[in-house]
Order: C-alpha cells, then sequence, then structure tokens
C-alpha cells in the first residue's frame, strides 16, 4: 500500500572513497553485475517446492464443502495455526521485495515503518479495537458488515470498491516475483521476468482455485517456518560477510543524516511518517481484507486478542528484516562501484529509479549466498510469493461473489454457484495481474504504490468501520459519502498524477503521496460525520443482509 518519498541528498563521497572499511575486508562480488551463484542443484530446490504446492492443492480440495468451508476455513483456526496463517500472507515476496527496496532508498529511517507497524499491532490485540466486535458479528467479509449495519446497498457499492482497489493493488505484485527471480537466478534476457510471471501466476492459480483457504493455511504454515529461519540465517550471513561498520558508514555517505532520522526533510518527512502509521499500522492489522479474513477465521474472540498480540512481533520484522538487507545490499554495492551499475552515478548520486532500486536486494542475495541456500531463499520467497497470492485472490473472489453478485441476486444463488463463481472469478484476476503487471509504468516505489492503491478501498472503510461499530447515529448516507471518497486517492498515483498535471514541477510546490493520502482520509471521516448528521437513518433501514 502508498506514497513516493522525495529525497535530497548530502554531498557524497568520491568514487575512490567507495572501499572497504570497519571490519576487515568486504568480499567481492562475482565479476559481471548480473552474474549469480545460482546452480542446478537450486533449481532442484525450487521444482520441488512448487511440485509440492500444487500437491497441497489437490488435497486440500477434498475438504471444501461449502463456502465458509472455502473462504474461512470453516471458522476453524485455533491461535497458533491463526498466527502462523497471518505472518505467512503478510511475509509475502512482495513485502519482502518492497520493504528492501525502501532500506535501500532510505538507510535505518525506513525502520519506522515496521516499528509502526508492530506497535500498532500490538494495541489493536490487546485493545480489541475494530476487530473483536466485528468479530463477534459473525460475517465473512468487510462488506458484509456494511450490509448488515447500512443495508444492501452500501455492501454492494463497498464490495464493488473494496474488490477493485484490491486487485489494483496486486497489480504489480507479479512484477516483484519475476524482477525477484530473474535477478537471483541471473536471467538477463528481458523477455524472462513475463515467462517467470506467467509460470508463477499459473501455479497460484492452480492450487488456489482447488483448495482455498484450507490450502492457505496449509502452504502460509510451511512458509511461515521456513521464512522464521532463513531470513534471520540471511541476515546474519551479510553482517558477517559486510561488517557492521562498513554498513553504517555506508548509510551515513549516502543519505547522511536522513538515513537515520525519518522525521527528518530530506528523507521520509513528518507526514511520511504520519501516514505509515495509519496504513502500515493500523490499516494493515485491523481494517485490510487479507488480515480481517484470519479475524474472521478465528475460533473466537479470545483468540482474535492473541493473533494480533503475537502477531505485532511478525508485523515488525516483516519490515525491518527485509529493509536491513536492503541496506546491506546499498552497503555492497556502493562499496564495489565495478558491480553497481544502474545503482549510482559517477559521483555516488544514489538513483531515483524505482525498476533498479527494486532489483537491488535479489541481485545482492545471488552473489552472496552460497550454492543451495539461495535455492532454500527462492524456495521461501516463492512460498511467500504464493500465500500471498492464494489470500488475496481468494478475498477479491470471495467478495465479489459474497458481496457484490450474490446479494444484487437477492441471495438466490446455490452454494454450488457461488463456489464456481468465486473459482472464475479468481481466474480472471489472475489473467488482470499478468496484464497489468507487463504493462502499468510505475514511476513510484513499491511500496508507495501500495498503500496509494489500497487507500482507494481502506480511506473510506476505515471510517465506515469505526462509525458504524462505535457510533449508533452513523447513517447509510454517511456511508456512501465516505467510501466514495476514497477514490480521490487515485491522485497518489505517478500515472495519474502526471496525466492531470499534479506533479511537484506542475504545482511549484511538495505534495506528497502521503499528504494526498491523508488528506482523504480526513475527507472520509468528515463525510461520514457530516453525511450521517444530516441524513440520519430511520430505524427500519439498517436491514439485514
Amino acid at each position: 500500500m502508498a506514497c513516493v518519498v522525495s529525497v535530497r541528498r548530502a554531498p557524497k563521497p568520491s568514487p575512490p572513497e567507495r572501499s572497504a572499511a570497519g571490519c576487515g575486508v568486504m568480499p567481492e562480488p562475482i565479476a559481471g553485475k548480473t552474474m549469480s551463484g545460482f546452480t542446478s542443484l537450486d533449481w532442484a530446490i525450487v521444482v520441488l517446492y512448487l511440485t509440492g504446492t500444487v500437491v497441497v492443492g489437490l488435497y486440500a480440495n477434498r475438504r471444501i464443502r461449502n463456502m465458509a468451508d472455502y473462504i474461512v476455513a470453516g471458522r476453524s483456526l485455533d491461535s497458533f495455526i491463526s498466527v502462523a496463517t497471518m505472518l505467512g500472507t503478510e511475509i509475502g515476496l512482495v513485502t519482502v521485495m518492497y520493504t528492501a527496496q525502501k532500506g535501500f532508498r532510505g538507510g535505518f529511517a525506513a525502520f519506522h515503518i515496521g516499528l509502526a507497524a508492530g506497535l500498532t499491532c500490538l494495541l489493536v490485540g490487546l485493545t480489541g479495537f475494530i476487530v473483536v466486535p466485528l468479530r463477534q458479528t459473525g460475517v465473512m467479509t468487510i462488506p458484509e458488515f456494511y450490509g448488515r449495519r447500512f443495508g444492501t446497498g452500501v455492501r454492494i457499492f463497498g464490495g464493488l470498491i473494496l474488490s477493485i482497489a484490491g486487485i489494483l493493488n496486486m497489480g504489480v505484485f507479479l512484477k516483484a516475483a519475476g524482477v525477484f527471480v530473474t535477478s537471483l537466478t541471473g536471467m538477463t534476457d528481458p523477455a524472462a521476468v513475463h515467462v517467470v510471471m506467467t509460470v508463477l501466476i499459473a501455479f497460484v492459480l492452480l492450487y488456489t482455485i482447488l483448495g482455498g483457504m484450507v490450502s492457505v493455511v496449509i502452504t502460509d504454515y510451511v512458509q511461515f517456518v521456513v521464512l522464521a529461519f532463513g531470513m534471520l540465517t540471511v541476515c546474519l550471513l551479510a553482517v558477517s560477510r559486510l561488517g557492521w561498520e562498513p554498513i553504517v558508514d555506508t548509510v551515513r555517505s549516502v543519505h547522511g543524516r536522513a538515513g537515520f532520522d525519518p522525521f527528518d526533510q530530506d528523507g521520509f518527512g513528518p507526514s511520511y511518517v504520519v501516514w505509515m502509521l495509519f496504513t502500515f499500522g493500523l490499516v494493515s492489522c485491523a481494517v485490510w481484507p487479507t488480515a480481517v479474513m484470519r479475524v474472521c477465521a478465528a475460533r473466537n474472540a479470545q483468540v482474535v486478542r492473541r493473533l494480533y498480540c503475537w502477531s505485532s512481533v511478525g508485523f515488525m520484522t516483516r519490515f525491518i528484516i527485509p529493509q536491513f538487507l536492503g541496506i546491506c545490499a546499498l552497503a555492497w554495492f556502493y562499496r564495489h562501484p565495478a558491480a553497481a551499475e544502474g545503482f549510482f552515478s559517477a559521483d555516488g548520486t544514489l538513483t531515483v529509479n524505482s525498476d533498479d532500486t527494486l532489483r537491488a536486494m535479489p541481485l545482492f542475495l545471488s552473489q552472496m549466498l552460497p550454492t543451495g541456500l539461495i535455492g532454500l531463499m527462492a524456495a521461501g520467497m516463492l512460498a511467500a510469493f504464493m500465500s500471498t497470492h492464494d489470500s488475496y485472490l481468494l478475498c477479491w473472489s470471495a467478495i465479489i461473489v459474497e458481496d457484490v453478485i450474490q446479494p444484487a441476486t437477492g441471495n438466490r444463488l446455490t452454494p454450488r454457484t457461488r463456489l464456481l463463481l468465486a473459482r472464475t472469478f479468481i481466474f480472471l484476476t489472475g489473467l488482470f495481474l499478468l496484464a497489468w503487471s507487463i504493462w502499468y509504468p510505475m514511476g513510484q516505489d513499491l511500496l508507495d504504490y501500495l498503500a496509494v492503491s489500497g487507500a482507494i478501498y481502506f480511506t473510506g472503510a476505515f471510517a465506515v468501520l469505526l462509525c458504524g461499530l462505535y457510533w449508533k447515529r452513523a447513517s447509510r448516507t454517511g456511508a456512501y459519502a465516505a467510501l466514495a471518497a476514497g477514490g480521490c486517492a487515485v491522485l497518489g498515483l505517478t500515472p495519474i498524477r502526471r496525466a492531470l498535471r499534479l506533479t511537484n514541477e506542475d504545482l511549484g510546490m511538495t505534495l506528497t503521496e502521503a499528504d494526498i493520502g491523508l488528506a482523504v482520509a480526513a475527507l472520509a471521516l468528515l463525510l461520514m460525520a457530516v453525511g450521517s448528521c444530516l441524513f440520519p437513518d430511520k430505524p427500519s433501514c439498517q436491514e439485514s443482509s
């Protein structure tokens, strides 16, 4: 999910100063920036894992009897499995890629995103804010709550906005996976990215269509175990190879004070910090549908509280660990100019090209990790990719069927028809994701794209959930207005800003995606309050969907 950081850097040392320093001598990279240590053994590890995921999907298909089994695993998850599947989904390959990119671009100051996510998740678990009363309603999706609280029309409208925003949010996941695989394995043909994306989406569609939430839970659990040990091992190896002092010195040389202080105006800045606190803090754990699906699948409210308290550590480390790997990649390429083509200019200035900075971390791993360990990391990251995709595909297809089509047809669809429709929309969504990943021009950091596209949904959804759960006077009109306000968040997408001439150069002032997102969130809350006060519902208007 959110915003682009316009970063002004302090003067850089000249290229001769970019040499090993601190803790010993830095290892030399493999000759040539596209060379990789990926071998046939590593490929075998990856292929075995992908084959295993298909077997999981075939096995899980035997347990699917109705939509509750397909969407929320029969509401049977206990605390431990809930935590594992929550973290398994949230520690996806796309998460690793966009957080590593932020570490590469922002240095240690990027850690504020993980701290915001972890602390907010803990507070939600301790207080039960939003998630506990939502679980007590017994709904399977957020738009279903809209229907119960504000009526069928709001449910359909909210479901449409959520599914559109969610699918757009997923639109670049495949690109991140393609860049990761090709950079890690040393594929140099530009067409290889598209081939990798096609193969990956085919595997994801196969076992998600077959297994639903049951297959999600199983693969999330396996992925959780693999990544919990794999990521920590890679971080320790990176520090031992690079040395702590060279890493810190590189951040200081490249980013200056902004590499350590997130409030520094030359780096992230105060508005970005607040935006991350809201977006990747509160929204990602309490409002984002794929996280809320775990709430709906939990056995009871007590499990929900434990889920969030224990998951807070994972929500924090899912950002900080990949960000640290991005920082290590920065140190590696900064101190080895021969391998850093595309990342730095001749005077040591860091590139702002999002495509180049996105591939820095996997390219670093391909040169730093030994044979075998590269394969394990690739398998783990592909597990993370599939875990995220199956949860998201399942979530959006369920919303389209259960919250748009089913209520629009008067709840007359049979369980068999609903299952068929859900699987059909998963397939169609997969085709759209492939096309969007190939053709959409990013123009901004991956994390910022995700925050902006997600804001189309969550700025309005937060206002509707908050007021709908805690304010008796919240009305249908206010809900419509708040949900519609979220559409203004699209102005944060770089291609849209360029088309409408809303860039900083056109406006003659600094207007970041964080500023736009915060303004839209405030607008949604305002419209929810004003609409509810001016147009209150009659008692009979709160119909059950």
